[in-house]
């Protein structure tokens, strides 16, 4: 096991705040001393069934912790969701069924051990719990805290300042996620920075049940793919990481420059000095920062064989502006062919649903965003008839190249 120096400057990287840290210390200093691991609690609620790597910042903490040595402990929050964490919100969350939220569970820990050994993580639902109170003991939980403590949550101030409702089932949300805490015994809890209220009521609670408290560790909220809002399913502007290593790389190719610091900080191992070499080489040739940050993430999940790859196909595409090396069939029956094997141009990229409507696919045209063949023939006019034959390729813009063919 690694001296409490080392396994703290490792735990501090990318880390927001660690509440109290002079705590933290003291238990690593004694784990360190007796040889018992600490157990690391971190709680995911599975209110969707795609996994991002704005979820993976403090499920890789949670695996630096796994590496060092201690026992991590993963909350599937299949009761918290029910209710949904207000953290950071500034409406109610939509609610979820029981259904829904058991068969998310089972496909967000499929994801999540893309990034943990879930081999090594005890795996608990707090519905194992939860699901046994009586509404005596929902009285008891809900008697640990005052309305007023309850009311000092930034989130709540907010909605209350712009009049929009607060409910009551929704305060119960951080008296759950504290009481996981005292369920597993928790020595630390990671979680987003918007989180940290929830945390401390942990802390609260173990020590109101006879515990040692908890350690609150908080990660900064990972910017997604515009480089400005949170990364997000809804947003639309995030990596899953159950995706292709080529879309993996694309999209991190496709971010701003000022994220990469932020990206290889908080999704990748490389050392502080070897960013800031990096980020050097970004001055003058930030395409080849990217590069290596693409390659460093997609070689998490992927390998770094698979990664090579990617970024090659992402240069023949691109920086090449070559065709990509599988090129996705699309079918078109011959009937709708003219005489001579003619078609409109606009009808065609809508048989290929490469747009929507003939009003889209004009603007596609006229843009200039449009070509045909190996020789990249551009159509500029949204009036033209074009000759198709079996296997001829139509590009519409950078991303969408189909090949033609004809039954």
């Amino acid at each position: 096991m690694k001296s409490v120096d080392e396994q703290l400057e490792l735990i501090r990287r990318g880390v927001e705040q660690v509440v109290p840290e002079q705590e933290l210390r003291q238990k690593l200093q004694r784990s360190v001393a007796t040889g018992k691991p600490l157990r690391v609690k971190y709680g995911i609620d599975p209110t969707g069934i795609d996994v991002h790597l704005g979820h993976t910042v403090p499920l890789r903490k949670l695996r630096l912790f796994q590496e060092l040595g201690h026992q991590a402990v993963l909350i599937i929050g299949n009761y918290t969701a029910l209710v949904g964490d207000p953290s950071g919100r500034d409406q109610t969350r939509a609610r979820l069924t029981e259904e829904q939220v058991e068969k998310n569970a089972k496909d967000y820990l499929v994801q999540v051990s893309k990034v943990i050994d879930i081999n090594k993580t005890e795996v608990c639902r707090n519905g194992d719990w939860f699901g046994k109170y009586r509404f005596l003991d929902v009285l008891a939980l809900t008697s640990k805290i005052t309305m007023q403590r309850m009311l000092e949550r930034d989130d709540f101030t907010k909605r209350i300042k712009a009049g929009k409702p607060i409910y009551l089932h929704e305060c119960l949300y951080p008296l759950m996620q504290g009481y996981d805490s005292v369920e597993i015994r928790a020595d630390v809890e990671l979680g987003g920075s918007e989180q940290l209220f929830s945390l401390m009521v942990g802390r609260d609670l173990q020590r109101d049940a006879g515990q040692e408290s908890q350690i609150c560790v908080t990660l900064p909220i990972l910017r997604g793919l515009d480089g400005e809002r949170r990364m997000g399913k809804s947003l639309g502007n995030y990596v899953g990481v159950a995706e292709a290593p080529y879309d993996m790389h694309a999209k991190t190719m496709s971010i701003p420059d000022n994220l990469m610091r932020e990206w290889f900080e908080l999704l990748t191992d490389h050392p502080k000095a070897e960013i800031d070499r990096m980020l050097d080489v970004a001055q003058t040739h930030p395409m080849q920062a990217k590069e290596m940050l693409g390659k460093a993430i997609v070689s998490f999940y992927h390998g770094a064989d698979v990664a090579e790859g990617a970024a090659a196909e992402w240069r023949k595409r691109f920086s090449e502006r070559q065709d990509p090396t599988e090129i996705e069939e699309r079918q078109i029956a011959r009937s709708e062919l003219a005489a001579g094997g003619q078609i409109w141009i606009c009808k065609l990229l809508v048989l290929l649903k490469l747009a929507a409507s003939n009003n889209e696919a004009r603007r596609a045209v006229t843009s200039g965003s449009v070509s045909i063949g190996p020789d990249r023939e551009k159509i500029s006019d949204p009036t033209a008839n074009i000759v198709v034959g079996d296997g001829l390729i139509v590009r519409m813009g950078k991303k969408h190249v189909v090949k033609i063919k004809l039954i």
